[in-house]
């Protein structure tokens, strides 16, 4: 079986410093990977590079179409999703106007898996300030917005970068919830997350990031069993 997201020997650099030493990476359709990691690790830098964002060498192909040289616009349109770290909201447009940017063209021929509706009903808050300007937000409903516009555009793929970054715990549940709406309607997720306990939640697999390689990848269970892992490179077990 081909892997939705396919990435072989793949290198990525900032100027003249290499961040990403050879990754090799795989995601099934519908699978979600919890990946893990200190900072620095390399976790962002890979998923800029997934998303044509980073200068980088290597073999990258979503759904059989290879990325490289493709713009990032060019990448979304193939199906794959992305919710930065710094909620790339744009300040001036309202909450409902913001939505609106990210719903998909219906290139792909199908009928999208998610409308506005459903954004509001996952995010209640958003439909509450749907007139309000993003940039009056907090950080937490900026949040929710990213990944509710990044829902819109019906990803096959979503690369989420640290989504529970500065929010509170009950922000975070909201977030969690809309990110198990995600994995059980096939959506597969490549989850860039410090907590273990929403990663865990989420994911059917862990892969680790260590120096810009990754240094382990494997089922929930594996990963468990494996404290070395957990003390050597998360600092914790």
């Amino acid at each position: 079986m081909t892997a939705l997201l396919d990435i072989r020997q793949l290198n990525a650099w900032y100027g003249a410093s290499q961040a990403l030493h050879g990754v090799t990476l795989q995601i099934e359709a519908g699978e979600v990977v919890a990946l893990v990691g200190r900072n620095g690790s390399g976790r962002s830098t890979l998923a800029r590079a997934i998303m044509g964002l980073v200068r980088s060498e290597g073999e990258l192909r979503f759904a059989g179409h290879a990325l490289g040289g493709l713009r990032t616009f060019e990448i979304a349109r193939l199906g794959l999703g992305y919710v930065p770290e710094h909620r790339d909201v744009f300040p001036t447009l309202s909450v409902h106007e913001n939505l609106q940017l990210g719903v998909a063209p219906r290139a792909r021929g199908r009928i999208p898996r998610f409308a506005f509706d459903d954004a509001y009903e996952l995010f209640p808050v958003l439909h509450e300030r749907k007139r309000t300007r993003a940039g009056a937000l907090s950080g937490g409903e900026q949040q929710m917005l990213t990944l509710a516009r990044a829902l819109l555009g019906d990803p096959d793929l979503l690369v989420i970068d640290e989504p529970g970054e500065g929010l509170a715990s009950q922000v975070m549940g909201q977030v969690a919830q809309c990110l198990r709406v995600l994995r059980d309607r096939g959506v597969a997720m490549l989850l860039i997350e410090q907590r273990l306990v929403i990663a865990q939640d989420i994911a059917s697999r862990v892969a680790v990031m260590g120096h810009g390689e990754i240094v382990f990848d494997g089922a929930l269970a594996s990963f468990a069993k494996r404290p070395d892992v957990m003390q050597e490179w998360l600092g914790v077990g």
